[in-house]
């Protein structure tokens, strides 16, 4: 897995959305405008983009701590 692309943003409200990024999972699957959001407690979550009310995607719990954990490397190398 890797990160193509992450955009640091100016978050806003409770959960601040820090940044927006695309992950390659697999040179076969790539998955583009995800959110990584800081939680109320500091921690980091990504977040797959919605279709109107509905998420296009989830993530196990190891899979999202590894593309959160890649997310905020990414982001720090942006900053």
């Amino acid at each position: 897995m890797r990160v193509l692309y992450c955009h640091p943003v100016e978050g806003r409200g409770d959960r601040k959305a820090v940044a927006f990024l695309d992950v390659e999972l697999t040179p076969d699957v790539r998955l583009y405008g995800l959110r990584l959001v800081r939680q109320p407690d500091g921690r980091h979550m990504v977040y797959a983009p919605q279709a109107g009310q509905r998420r296009v995607a989830t993530f196990s719990k190891p899979l999202a701590q590894s593309i959160t954990d890649a997310a905020v490397a990414a982001l720090e190398a942006a900053r």
